[in-house]
């Protein structure tokens, strides 16, 4: 059983960690074979398959907050929060 999770939000949770894990991958094959590499048979470049999958979670997110699962306000907040730190990113 699901714990307080209607279908329709473990559906909405479900998308946003398929579409996670797709950047996760595609980060894997940016740091093996760069940017600009893509599959022998061609198709797009690895930083296209990244921007995609990027859009993908973005609109799983914004399903999300649509939905007020998550709070807009809140994602903004601990955003700037890691903005902060962005001499220790870069």
């Amino acid at each position: 059983m699901i714990p307080d999770l209607t279908p329709a939000q473990y559906e909405r949770l479900a998308i946003l960690m398929e579409e996670a894990a797709e950047v996760i991958q595609i980060i894997g094959k940016i740091q093996r074979h760069g940017y600009e590499s893509r599959h022998p048979d061609g198709g797009p470049t690895n930083r296209e398959m990244l921007e995609k999958e990027i859009g993908h979670v973005n609109y799983a997110v914004n399903l999300l907050w649509m939905k007020a699962e998550i709070a807009q306000s809140s994602i903004l907040f601990h955003r700037n929060l890691k903005e902060k730190m962005k001499g220790y990113l870069l």
